[in-house]
């Protein structure tokens, strides 16, 4: 079976989904996941810093 539609919503997004992570500051990666921090701002993390502990996002620039 052909696997034609995967990853066909990243052509959507701005940059196709890729940017500058918060947390970590690796470039020209994709931003897929979603982090709160503790105030109730939301922002998009790579899949690294997906699993970061709340503290390190809470430090995070954006």
């Amino acid at each position: 079976m052909a696997k034609t539609k995967r990853g066909r919503v990243l052509w959507s997004l701005p940059s196709r989904g890729r940017g500058t992570c918060p947390v970590c500051n690796s470039t020209r990666i994709k931003l897929l996941y979603t982090q709160t921090k503790t105030d109730g701002t939301s922002l998009k993390v790579c899949k690294k810093c997906s699993k970061a502990v709340q503290s390190r996002v809470d430090i995070a620039h954006v």
